[in-house]
């Protein structure tokens, strides 16, 4: 899959597409998508539909509501994926790793125990074990 120009996390919503572009719900302010470049199976991005690149730049209920859609989608994947962890954060600027640095977002990251292999260090390529499409599929019937 080919990386797209432009800001996916403003094109994506505005399609109207959910199923196509892994919206797997939306809020009054922001939204859930699964990364289609995931590190783990069952990787989420949340993100203010408002083009913003800072987190103090968010109006207090877009905080509000975001921070309640991260609670979301950490339920949702408890639930269908059964993680034993969790990485959540942040990435602002490009310098601290932010491949979308324009558009502020959060990353959700499903952890298991050794869900690590050698590809990583051998080649600088990750296996990831399960279709973003599967896994949309499964997340989203339970929304």
């Amino acid at each position: 899959m080919a990386r797209e120009s432009g800001c996916i996390l403003c094109q994506k919503p505005s399609e109207n597409n959910d199923e196509a572009n892994f919206i797997l719900y939306r809020g009054k302010h922001g939204f859930i998508i699964l990364n289609a470049f995931p590190y783990n199976p069952g990787h989420l991005m949340v993100a203010p539909y408002r083009h913003i690149a800072n987190l103090e730049e968010l109006r207090a209920e877009e905080a509000m509501e975001l921070f309640d859609i991260v609670k979301k989608g950490l339920g949702l994947l408890k639930e269908v994926m059964k993680p034993t962890g969790f990485n959540i954060g942040l990435n602002i600027g490009k310098v601290a790793g932010a491949g979308i640095a324009e558009h502020l977002h959060t990353h959700i990251v499903p952890r298991w125990q050794g869900d690590t292999n050698f590809m990583p260090v051998l080649s600088d390529t990750k296996v990831v074990s399960e279709a973003v499409g599967g896994t949309y599929k499964k997340l989203k019937a339970k929304l």
